[in-house]
């Protein structure tokens, strides 16, 4: 049976340890929605009612547990919503991994409905922003993602 790009990332996720994921739902990511529906249990998606405190839920969650806090939201508005949890965690040293939906990769540069460039707008308040463009490149970003958020502070220049 072949998998998608949102069973792939939660079945990475799940593999490398997590248990607990917070966010908001949106339309940018029902594969992975869909893929978190048969995990209960095992990664326990935890509804919130704003982008912002799905964050730092996440990120309190990455203090507590030193594993990363898992948060998801969607694109736009909700990613910059999540942003201040997101800079929290950095300045905290708390692990934290924030997935944000995306526009198709069609539509991307056409200025779509709540398109960002997310390694623009969380270069400086994240350790590390990278998008995955490519299905087959999930497993070795999300582990080098993980490993990321558990090994530290960034160093600043």
């Amino acid at each position: 049976m072949q998998r998608n790009g949102g069973q792939l990332l939660v079945e990475c996720l799940v593999a490398l340890g997590a248990r607990k994921g917070f966010g908001v739902p949106g339309e940018s990511y029902l594969a992975v929605l869909d893929a978190l529906h048969d995990t209960v249990g095992k990664l326990d998606y935890v509804v919130c009612r704003n982008e912002g405190g799905a964050a730092f839920m996440a990120a309190a969650y990455g203090k507590l547990t030193g594993a990363p806090g898992i948060c998801f939201v969607t694109r736009g508005p909700g990613a910059t919503n999540a942003s201040i949890g997101v800079h929290t965690a950095m300045q905290d040293s708390s692990p934290m991994l924030l997935f944000v939906g995306q526009v198709g990769t069609d539509m991307k540069g056409r200025e779509a409905f709540q398109e960002v460039d997310y390694k623009a707008a969380f270069g400086t308040v994240a350790k590390w922003a990278v998008e995955i463009d490519q299905v087959d490149r999930i497993p070795e970003i999300i582990a080098r993602a993980w490993t990321m958020a558990v090994t530290g502070r960034r160093a600043r220049s």
